[in-house]
């Protein structure tokens, strides 16, 4: 009893060294790149407060794969296969079936009847008040659930893969972020307003990270990552609500 008690306080201790990206209310947290907490921003209640709509979420993540698919497969129909030009036989006399050309479907090397056509469109159509709705919707989540971290700037004085990692190292005291370098695949999504040269050549190189501009931002991309890194968030806030406006 007593070990197990011991234990349970030091796994309280240990928590209680562990900082969290979110306060109370509408306000987070933010840090700057060595980790350390600086200061606090308000969170727009039209960006984070929107609650979870699974089919609205399911819609638009489904018609930004189906618009991004492509038609491949493609079968020549008759016109389209070589030969048949000339009528393989004349029309009576010879006790064979009557053919016109050896395109036909019936004939080895002939067309293809109802194949796949690269013509083909996969599309669907959501409008552009769902696709924002959605979005929000996510944030909204990943707020939720403490995978969002605010970052006051990231800045990089040259291209440098190393100095990008030492970045994400210096989050390891963040609760939920504090695997950022370890894990592999798909670990983190970085939104910055205007990624800087320096920047984007410094984390390119990062297999699991994934760094965008903010305006680049969607539902198919966020969903593909566990975390979300939100660098500048008041001018990030700025160009998501205008979406709202446009």
């Amino acid at each position: 009893m007593v070990t197990s008690q011991i234990k349970k306080n030091s796994e309280k201790k240990q928590e209680n060294k562990v900082t969290r990206p979110v306060s109370n209310g509408m306000e987070a947290k933010v840090y700057n790149q060595s980790g350390k907490e600086v200061s606090t921003v308000k969170l727009p209640e039209a960006v984070f407060a929107v609650p979870w709509n699974a089919d609205l979420v399911h819609q638009v993540v489904t018609s930004m794969l189906l618009n991004a698919r492509g038609s491949i497969a493609h079968a020549k129909d008759r016109s389209e296969v070589s030969g048949g030009g000339k009528k393989p036989w004349r029309q009576k006399g010879t006790g064979r079936a009557r053919h016109g050309s050896s395109r036909s479907p019936i004939w080895v090397g002939g067309g293809v009847t109802h194949g796949p056509r690269k013509e083909k469109s996969y599309a669907k159509k959501i409008n552009r008040k769902m696709k924002i709705k959605a979005l929000f919707t996510i944030l909204s989540q990943k707020l939720k659930d403490g995978e969002i971290l605010f970052v006051d700037s990231i800045t990089l004085s040259k291209p440098s893969t190393k100095g990008a990692k030492e970045i994400l190292a210096s989050f390891k005291d963040i609760k939920g972020f504090e695997k950022l370098v370890s894990n592999r695949k798909n670990v983190a999504y970085i939104t910055l307003p205007e990624p800087k040269g320096a920047v984007i050549k410094s984390f390119q190189n990062i297999n699991n990270i994934s760094l965008r501009a903010a305006s680049d931002l969607n539902v198919a991309d966020i969903l593909g990552y566990k975390r979300l890194v939100i660098a500048e968030p008041e001018t990030v806030f700025k160009q998501l609500q205008s979406k709202l406006s446009k």
